[in-house]
């Protein structure tokens, strides 16, 4: 992607349209093939994040294709054509495993480089006089759970410049673990609980997608994706179901 600047980017749709490998059963494709199939699906997702708050002034579009690509290449080395092959609906499996490591590798690189960015005064005080505005607790929620969600994942070495030690303490640790936890407890059921809880490490270590269905009982070949949708809909439900004034103090 390096060598696509904004005014050649059709000639980069042209060259891809010029590699894409005859259709076949997906487990027919190469290693390259398979990639270069789903490339259009990173587009897809890039071009949703390039409008997004969360990326808005962050990474351009370029980037976040070529980010994206990276994530892709790494997804596709890691399938498990065993289990695929056990699927009723292949496609439908390997896109679901290859968008949530797409864009969780997008999310990461994001995170890293937007760093501490804090909500400007004017910002906040614009939202103040709007209570019902459910900005604020949107920022709330995504902040703290975004920023747990782009800690260092083991599985990803090129992820080890990152880990310096970062000396700041924004909030007191144990003390938003007992809120948060106080919220979750509050307006989610006891299955949305323990997956925010498992997930994020509120209490204990932090448990992958797998080790969480496994606990839960949550049987399926596409458990993890499960647990992932769980996972994005307890957070929406804190969003829709938390007062703002609950959260001003924290912002």
């Amino acid at each position: 992607m390096k060598k696509y600047n904004v005014p050649n980017y059709v000639r980069y749709k042209e060259d891809l349209i010029a590699c894409m490998p005859d259709k076949k059963d997906y487990d027919q494709y190469t290693r390259d093939e398979l990639i270069i199939v789903f490339m259009p699906l990173v587009e897809n997702l890039a071009r949703k994040f390039s409008t997004s708050q969360q990326a808005s002034g962050v990474l351009s579009i370029n980037d976040i294709l070529q980010i994206g690509n990276e994530g892709l290449v790494k997804a596709v080395d890691k399938l498990d054509w065993t289990k695929l092959r056990l699927s009723d609906d292949i496609e439908k499996t390997l896109k679901s495993f290859l968008s949530k490591r797409i864009k969780g590798n997008i999310r990461r690189r994001i995170d890293m480089a937007r760093g501490d960015m804090r909500i400007p005064e004017h910002k906040l005080n614009e939202i103040r006089s709007n209570p019902k505005d459910k900005t604020m607790v949107a920022m709330f929620f995504n902040s703290i759970f975004l920023s747990i969600d782009a800690q260092v994942n083991d599985d990803d070495d090129d992820n080890m410049m990152y880990q310096i030690p970062d000396e700041s303490e924004p909030y007191n640790i144990p003390l938003m673990n007992v809120y948060l936890k106080s919220l979750m407890k509050k307006h989610l059921n006891d299955t949305e609980y323990e997956v925010l809880r498992l997930s994020y490490g509120l209490d204990c270590d932090k448990h992958s997608a797998k080790d969480i269905a496994k606990l839960l009982n949550i049987k399926g070949i596409s458990d993890y994706v499960r647990i992932s949708e769980m996972k994005k809909q307890a957070v929406q439900k804190l969003i829709d179901n938390v007062d703002h004034s609950q959260v001003l103090d924290y912002l």
